[in-house]
């Protein structure tokens, strides 16, 4: 009888054990898998607010209550559609984690004519870019913002080529103004392979000039595994955009941007390669395609929250 009830009692021991483990097995998975959550934000661009208001109403819809937002309409200001900007965040609970600056003439109908037209490359379209530009590190001033991202346009490969030197010249200036307020830039990924702009950040030299490193983008221009470029780029990430794509077949063209969770970024090893470069900043769902944007950033942040690494 009493070995009887030592069995038992271990037997009882050991169920409660193994319950326990796996109970704590899953906790810390739960903990894993919501460790991305608080750090998740929407571009604003990628919902096509008009206005401030229809921004809030939209964004309500996602789930998430934070916000990389678009500067130039801001500083366009049309109809004003974005008055008071800063105190309607303040009253909807809603916090901006970084901005996001456009330059003039940009054309993304093909890659050819992004490469013609992107960033700050274009001479014709530089005055008045570098105008804008000072007017949106105004703006991000006063919302208190801490980084503004930017497309710098498609980065030589070698120092020899003639627009190096233009392009270097005009990123510090920018890189300094900036800098004379206390704001981080963050250069997007994805126009040039990412060894190029690891060289060309070293050769900048400039403290506050950073990544906003976009998984998807190095797909869409087809500059390499976007795994791969992470932990290149890793020592530069200031910020991520998660946003999927499929890779052209057809050198030259686009590739195509999907739903977050359904194209070929290798999720679980991008996480883990940022949890390796030891990265803890925001991290900002876009969707720049499709018909369905809201209900696809609310399903990339389920996917997020539910993933696993």
């Amino acid at each position: 009888m009493g070995n009887e009830a030592t069995r038992r009692d271990f037997l009882k021991t050991s169920l409660a054990g193994a319950i326990g483990a796996a109970v704590g097995v899953r906790g810390a998975w739960a903990g894993a898998q919501n460790a991305y959550a608080p750090r998740l934000a929407v571009c604003s661009w990628s919902l096509q607010p008009a206005s401030a208001e229809e921004l809030f109403k939209t964004l309500a819809t996602t789930g998430v209550t934070r916000l990389q937002i678009a500067l130039d309409p801001i500083r366009e200001n049309a109809k004003g559609a974005w008055n008071d900007f800063a105190g309607l965040c303040a009253r909807r609970g809603v916090t901006c984690v970084s901005g996001m600056m456009g330059t003039v003439g940009e054309d993304y109908t093909t890659l050819e004519s992004i490469k013609r037209t992107g960033g700050v490359v274009p001479d014709a379209t530089w005055p008045e870019t570098w105008k804008n530009i000072q007017a949106d590190a105004a703006v991000a001033e006063r919302l208190g913002l801490k980084l503004v991202t930017f497309h710098a346009g498609f980065l030589p490969h070698e120092e020899t080529d003639p627009s190096f030197a233009k392009l270097l010249a005009r990123l510090r200036q920018v890189a300094d103004f900036f800098a004379a307020r206390n704001i981080a830039l963050g250069l997007e990924t994805g126009q040039e392979e990412a060894g190029t702009l690891a060289a060309f950040l070293k050769k900048l030299d400039r403290a506050n000039v950073g990544v906003n490193f976009d998984p998807a983008n190095m797909i869409l221009y087809d500059k390499g595994d976007p795994v791969a470029a992470l932990r290149t780029l890793g020592p530069w990430v200031r910020q991520c955009h998660l946003k999927d794509a499929v890779r052209t077949k057809t050198p030259g063209t686009w590739g195509e941007e999907v739903r977050l969770g359904t194209g070929q970024v290798e999720w679980k090893g991008f996480f883990r390669a940022l949890d390796a470069a030891g990265f803890k900043g925001n991290l900002c769902i876009e969707r720049e395609a499709g018909s369905q944007r809201a209900a696809d950033i609310r399903a990339a942040r389920e996917y997020v929250e539910r993933l696993t690494v």
